[in-house]
């Protein structure tokens, strides 16, 4: 399917983009009604999965960060802890340190209650080591699950943000299943939604053209400190890389759609335009995307794959999409979309689907990651 065809196969200006959703106090709309428990630091993460699995409606953020991190690092783990626990499929929030750590989750927390959110913070060390944290824990959980809203709300595209990744190049993504997410992306703008996409790749392999795509002189300057930002700190070697600059600029950012880009987000941080495209400054690798996506505001993540990667993300739904119809035909229980039959209106269906409560695959197998993105070694 050419990216014509997909445009044009569904993709009506009155397409219809609501969904049930619960709404926020600050009048954002979650399409899960999520309690986070949210480690500070990797040495409370079996902790707050043990809290987690005790509390129906509670999912856990499990990490390897907070401890030891200096400089750009620390301040990218503390803003995505704060983007996270602000997603609109998060009805609460409770905050588990361990007592010592850089990351302090008494910071974290105060951070979260002056933005209105419900918030509750322990530390294993205050409360008298690991079973009497997971006690305490699990209860404020279960106060946080009891406080959230039990009834969904109608809301319209204006209320909605997509996150997209495509984590490969391969030819079958590029011809087949980038053209089909970009023509969603597009009528989710056109339907006054927004787009978050992930994949700073090829911005850096095509700076020229990054620059060209930005919709004004601000957007453009942002785009410019992205790239310096990289160039002090060299991309690793990941194939996306190396395929971004084996492809035309326009090739390797077709998933998102035929949009400027009207805004670039620091990863950990929310998009705060109205409408439109944003860049999340974030690599292409599924794990760590996914988490800058969902602190930049997606309520549901569109996830490109070749190779039918499983995996969800604990907060965000995850609608697996592939180009290539050897995978699905092998991993059809996995993978949600077949972009070499589907057309734009299927895939709008199947996204609304799963935006209203039915599961994405990765969802019904309970199979996620929570990865955050470094900047440069820890020590």
């Amino acid at each position: 399917m050419s990216a014509d065809e997909a445009r044009s196969s569904g993709n009506a200006p009155d397409a219809d983009l609501s969904f049930e959703g619960y709404e926020r106090f600050d009048g954002t709309v979650g399409a899960r009604n999520h309690v986070l428990v949210l480690p500070s630091v990797i040495c409370s993460h079996m902790v707050a999965d043990r809290i987690a699995d005790r509390v129906p409606g509670a999912v856990s953020a499990p990490h390897d960060h907070g401890c030891a991190q200096i400089g750009a690092d620390n301040e990218q783990t503390e803003r995505t802890f704060w983007g996270v626990a602000q997603n609109p499929n998060v009805a609460g929030t409770v905050v588990v340190g361990l007592g010592c750590e850089h990351v302090q989750s008494d910071a974290v927390a105060e951070r979260l209650d002056d933005a209105g959110e419900r918030v509750r913070e322990l530390s294993i060390q205050e409360a008298g080591g690991t079973e009497p944290t997971i006690a305490r824990g699990a209860r404020a959980a279960s106060e946080l699950v009891e406080a959230a809203a039990d009834e969904t709300v109608p809301a319209g595209a204006d209320a909605l943000t997509v996150g997209i990744v495509a984590t490969d190049l391969a030819e079958g993504t590029v011809a087949k299943a980038a053209p089909l997410v970009g023509a969603f992306a597009d009528e989710v703008v056109a339907a006054g939604g927004r787009v978050v996409a992930a994949g700073s790749e090829p911005l850096i392999a095509h700076a020229e053209a990054a620059q060209e795509a930005a919709a004004d002189d601000a957007t453009a300057a942002d785009v410019d400190t992205l790239l310096a930002r990289h160039e002090a700190h060299p991309p690793k070697a990941r194939a996306v890389h190396r395929a971004a600059a084996d492809r035309s600029f326009a090739a390797a950012t077709r998933a998102w759609g035929d949009q400027p880009i009207r805004e670039v987000c620091d990863y950990g941080a929310p998009a705060t335009l109205d409408r439109g495209l944003a860049v999340v400054d974030a690599p292409s690798e599924f794990a760590e995307a996914a988490t800058g996506l969902v602190a930049a505001g997606a309520q549901v993540i569109v996830h490109v794959t070749d190779e039918g990667v499983p995996t969800g993300h604990p907060v965000a739904p995850v609608v697996k999409v592939t180009g290539n119809e050897a995978t699905y035909e092998v991993l059809s229980d996995d993978v949600d979309v077949d972009a070499t039959t589907a057309s734009v209106a299927d895939l709008r269906e199947r996204i609304t689907a799963v935006l209203d409560g039915d599961p994405s695959c990765a969802e019904r197998h309970g199979v996620d990651d929570f990865a955050i993105t470094r900047v440069g070694p820890s020590l």
